[in-house]
């Protein structure tokens, strides 16, 4: 496999002109409903989108070094069983890592549409498209109940509010780890030093 690192783009299955203009043409007021469905539907998109590009991003994108990146990965204890979320993905790295040396399935969130779309191309390249996904959406809105590692490098301010969100939806038991900044007053499990930068590790608790 090449060592190159990836994520699974979020497309549907191509809608196929030629049958569709194989079939019997609807009644103009069947095509009319289509169409106002349609139109609907993209309208519901585009204003999703665009409100995700007035938001901004709420940290400008650094790189994690690929050290720490495995070393957060190390300190979860990441496995092929796991499912790992990275709450601001950036260029993917570490869900793309997580995919291609532990086996793990990957999810990466980013509202920057460049680095969604780099994040994609690189995964394709990659060859691990199939275990990662990239969505591009805001990480405080975006639904990461499904999530088993959780991966954060942002802010102590972002962090800070991500708190209240990663204990609501995430199981007991699930991992988080934190390249650089705490989680408010949530004090740690455990935390490490790697290249001289600190990594940190909560365990989700019972409710």
């Amino acid at each position: 496999m090449k060592t190159v690192l990836l994520a699974l783009a979020l497309a549907g299955p191509a809608f196929d002109f030629a049958q569709a203009k194989a079939v019997d043409q609807p009644p103009a007021r069947a095509v009319d409903a289509a169409r106002a469905n349609a139109f609907h539907f993209a309208q519901t998109q585009a204003s999703s989108f665009a409100s995700a590009q007035a938001k901004g991003p709420d940290i400008h994108f650094t790189p994690t070094r690929q050290a720490v990146a495995d070393a957060m990965l190390k300190l979860a204890h990441v496995t092929a069983d796991d499912v790992v979320y990275d709450l601001g993905s950036g260029d993917g790295r570490i869900v793309i890592l997580a995919a291609q040396k532990y086996g793990a399935r990957g999810v990466g969130v980013e509202i920057d549409h460049g680095l969604v779309e780099i994040s994609r191309q690189i995964a394709h390249d990659g060859e691990v498209d199939h275990r990662v996904t990239f969505i591009e959406g805001d990480l405080f809105t975006t639904d990461i109940s499904a999530a088993t590692v959780v991966t954060l490098y942002l802010s102590g301010s972002v962090n800070r509010r991500l708190e209240p969100k990663l204990r609501r939806e995430l199981r007991p038991g699930a991992r988080i780890v934190s390249h650089q900044f705490p989680i408010g007053d949530w004090t740690p499990s455990q935390s490490i030093r790697v290249s001289d930068e600190d990594v940190f590790l909560w365990i989700v608790p019972e409710r």
